[in-house]
């Protein structure tokens, strides 16, 4: 049968019972087809073609008939196209891949539809030259492109060190990153639909927030600092940015935001500024120990000529105690100037569980520590280290004197706050550090306090029972060793202490 292809194209459909109805259609009537249209015939002939193809390939639609279609397609993908051809064509069957066309100098990736027909009403299965294939073709490089830009955009969402956050317009979270997970404890699972609320550490006013909620509302970009609170309860710092999501319509549909972690920044902030803080008491304590320590002297002296002149029992009493406070004040003072100045003590082969088994032993002896249990764990394994053994035993004593107060409740009756009170001490180490804690389930320290409990004169004891001196010169001796102090308390739930040094290679066994 002969085509027309100025007026109208017989196709016959083949059915599951070789059944074949014949359609009458107008060539122009492809032309309104948004998509790329061909007529082939078995050999991948151009027949016909439509105006959106013409206009695709910027070739007059005349030019396409008798040429092959294979022409059109880029080599990579010609034998693929053939395969997909040859098998819609034999098989009768319709095929759908996707392939590149060549345009002038531009290649273009197209989805490819090849649909079968033939020229007559009788079907003859030999006469494979009786076959016709339509083929429509949609450009899909723009879709393509966009699919992989958010490939792209995926990757480094994913893969990127800063945490990332998605949330839809109301603010619930669509998506997160795995740095995001990692700097908050939380699992995708745990905060998808959630509110980035679930973070809040109650740190900033709520004119904090409504400020960031009217800029992004704006579509405006919003920055900066927030503190939240991780899952396990600690404190996370972060520079965040929120931008508002736009679509190509100019309405809002979502927020991002990216947060650059900066908890690491601010210990060392904190450190810098509570070691400027240690700077400036050395300073102070040479004068102070000038100022204060000769009136003191002479103060003492005179106590002392008075007790031994005068007789009277109550007035020495009295006088005994203003020769005990006067000793206190002189205390303080030598403890103030012997750790604001360097230390001059000599570093030694130090075992951390002996120098820790002494101290123990030491603070048993105290009438406070009779009824509490002292757990002992030391890990046989920890390495030599080059200390000064004195000093290290002062921290232990230091941190083991206030685990006993916090434990004591009434020191004369023995009254302590848990009914089973317990110090536990461990020594353990992994490649690079050794560790040294002491837990007690005491009364625990108020958050408002942690931030404050190594600064000089800071005490939460009542008057008389401490000077607010010992954390601060175990901060600044465990310092001195180039190691950290660390402590993880609640109010109401003990407190742990952890010392972490480093392991000296150089250190004499």
């Amino acid at each position: 049968m002969e085509i027309n292809l100025n007026d109208k194209i017989l196709i016959s459909e083949d059915n599951t019972n070789h059944k074949f109805q014949t359609f009458h259609i107008p060539c122009n009537f492809f032309d309104i087809l948004p998509d790329m249209s061909f007529v082939l015939d078995s050999s991948c002939n151009i027949l016909h073609c439509n105006k959106t193809a013409s206009e695709f390939f910027s070739t007059e639609k005349r030019n396409f008939v008798g040429k092959n279609f294979l022409t059109l397609i880029s080599e990579e993908k010609t034998e693929e196209f053939k395969q997909n051809f040859e098998k819609a064509i034999t098989e009768g069957i319709n095929q759908q891949f996707e392939s590149v066309f060549v345009a002038g100098e531009q290649q273009k990736i197209v989805q490819v539809i090849l649909s079968p027909f033939f020229k007559a009403t009788k079907f003859d299965p030999t006469n494979y030259s009786d076959r016709l294939c339509f083929v429509f073709a949609r450009d899909i490089s723009v879709q393509k492109e966009k699919e992989l830009d958010l490939v792209r955009f995926a990757n480094v969402a994913e893969y990127t060190v800063n945490p990332l956050e998605i949330t839809d317009v109301e603010g619930k979270i669509i998506y997160v990153n795995p740095a995001f997970e990692r700097s908050s404890g939380y699992t995708r699972e745990e905060l998808i639909g959630k509110n980035p609320n679930i973070f809040s550490s109650h740190k900033h006013s709520k004119d904090f927030w409504k400020n960031m909620w009217e800029t992004i509302k704006q579509g405006k970009v919003w920055i900066g600092e927030v503190v939240n609170r991780k899952k396990d309860g600690q404190l996370f710092y972060t520079d965040l940015l929120i931008s508002p999501i736009i679509d190509n319509n100019g309405k809002l549909i979502g927020y991002f935001g990216i947060h650059r972690d900066k908890t690491e920044q601010k210990k060392l902030e904190q450190q810098l500024i509570h070691a400027q803080k240690m700077e400036s008491i050395g300073l102070l304590a040479a004068g102070l120990a000038h100022e204060v320590g000769n009136p003191l002297a002479s103060i003492s002296s005179l106590v002392q000529v008075i007790q031994r002149m005068n007789k009277d029992e109550f007035t020495n009493q009295k006088l005994e105690l203003i020769k005990s406070q006067i000793n206190r004040i002189s205390k303080i003072i030598r403890d103030l100037v012997n750790f604001s100045r360097q230390s001059t003590y000599e570093l030694q082969s130090t075992e951390i569980n002996k120098v820790l088994k002494s101290a123990i032993e030491i603070a048993r002896v105290s009438k406070k520590a009779k009824g509490i249990n002292f757990v002992e764990e030391y890990d046989p394994e920890i390495p030599i280290l080059y200390l000064v053994p004195d000093q290290l035993q002062q921290v232990f004593l230091n941190i083991l004197i206030n685990a006993i107060d916090a434990l004591c409740v009434d020191a004369d009756r023995l009254i302590y706050f848990d009914s089973k009170p317990q110090i536990v001490c461990k020594t353990y180490k992994d490649t690079n550090k050794v560790y040294i804690s002491i837990s007690d389930n005491g009364i625990g320290i108020p958050e408002s306090a942690i931030d404050k409990i190594f600064d000089p004169f800071y005490t939460t004891k009542k008057v008389g029972e401490g000077t607010g001196l010992g954390l601060w010169v175990s901060y600044n001796i465990i310092k001195s060793f180039q190691g950290e102090i660390q402590v993880n308390s609640s109010e109401g739930e003990g407190a742990t202490f952890t010392i972490i040094l480093p392991i000296n290679l150089d250190a004499t066994e």
